[in-house]
């Protein structure tokens, strides 16, 4: 009988994963609570599952909210001290309020991860997290409509935006606001095991399939650039970039030289005058596809493009989904024409 209490023992015994949230001024509440109901709801799912050997880990979460105190970095239990194995820093609804807290956790994070706790953050969390040049040469994301600012003040750090996840393994980056969820599945799936995150992903409605940011971009053109002969031809081309445009064109609208001309748009833009051009047209064509029923050889047709093959390769250089999958994802209708 001794026996057998024993080994009933064993098989429910639990790890604990302790989860820290940082708390800071203008952090998001809804990505904290969000996150704490998602890997309470994990641990419910992970219980249920040991009956019949879904969960192969026996592991179970354990969040805590951490906030700066007078004496230092606390959990809401007054606890100091306590260790963690996974540190979030959450999405932010408020730039300016965040930035007042970019300096304040920089010891503290360095430290965490010298002693092997995952670092994780989300959105502008970003931020707080490459203050504390943990994020030096190294890859990274943050949300799309940040990466001006953020390349900006963090150039060492190698920013690709187009992901909405990059796990380095002891570093993970989340982009989107809401990419709360994709990180909050991605650590279920570490430490309970892929079963675990899909029944989890289930319960909450969520598409546990791989997704990027790409997706969802939109071009944005810089414009407060400050160079006259440039933002003219970005106007021109706003009006007439369905039309076959060349270098030449576009130097005599912009009354100089082509070289001088690719030069200094570039450097205003960020991009070349092709790949601009491509922007303008794939943005529209976004558009045409989200909003209406026409084909897609209509479509490439409607943005300047003559050639389909073409428009599906540039289409789905800028957006990481071909106009037939961007469509399925992104357009109500049932039905197109």
């Amino acid at each position: 009988m001794a026996k057998k209490t024993k080994t009933l023992v064993k098989m429910t015994e639990v790890k604990k994963i302790s989860v820290g949230i940082l708390f800071y001024s203008g952090a998001q509440n809804s990505a904290i609570l969000g996150l704490t109901d998602l890997f309470n709801f994990a641990n419910d799912i992970g219980i249920d599952g040991r009956s019949d050997g879904m969960s192969a880990l026996h592991c179970s979460f354990e969040v805590s909210c951490w906030r700066q105190g007078k004496n230092g970095l606390k959990n809401e239990l007054g606890d100091a001290n306590a260790d963690l194995d996974v540190l979030i820093i959450p999405p932010s609804y408020d730039a300016r309020k965040m930035q007042h807290s970019l300096p304040e956790f920089s010891s503290w994070l360095v430290r965490l991860h010298s002693e092997g706790v995952l670092i994780c953050s989300i959105c502008a969390g970003a931020f707080i997290l490459a203050e504390t040049g943990l994020l030096d040469n190294r890859h990274a994301t943050t949300h799309w409509a940040l990466r001006e600012r953020f390349e900006t003040e963090y150039p060492t750090v190698l920013t690709d935006v187009d992901r909405l996840i990059i796990d380095e393994g002891d570093i993970v980056t989340a982009g989107g606001m809401m990419a709360w969820i994709d990180l909050g599945l991605r650590l279920v799936s570490r430490f309970m095991g892929t079963a675990v995150m899909q029944n989890l992903a289930k319960l909450l409605l969520v598409d546990p399939g791989e997704r990027e940011q790409i997706f969802y971009c939109t071009f944005s053109p810089q414009l407060r650039h400050g160079d006259r002969m440039v933002l003219k031809t970005q106007h021109w081309l706003q009006k007439n970039f369905t039309s076959q445009v060349s270098i030449s064109t576009l130097s005599k609208i912009a009354q100089v030289g082509e070289r001088t001309f690719l030069r200094r748009f570039q450097k205003a833009t960020g991009h070349t005058p092709t790949a601009y051009i491509q922007a303008l047209r794939v943005s529209k064509a976004k558009e045409l596809i989200e909003m209406s029923k026409l084909s897609v050889e209509r479509t490439a047709w409607e943005v300047g493009y003559s050639d389909v093959s073409a428009f599906h390769v540039v289409f789905r250089k800028f957006t990481g989904l071909t106009p037939g999958e961007y469509r399925r994802r992104f357009n109500s209708n049932a039905h197109f024409i």
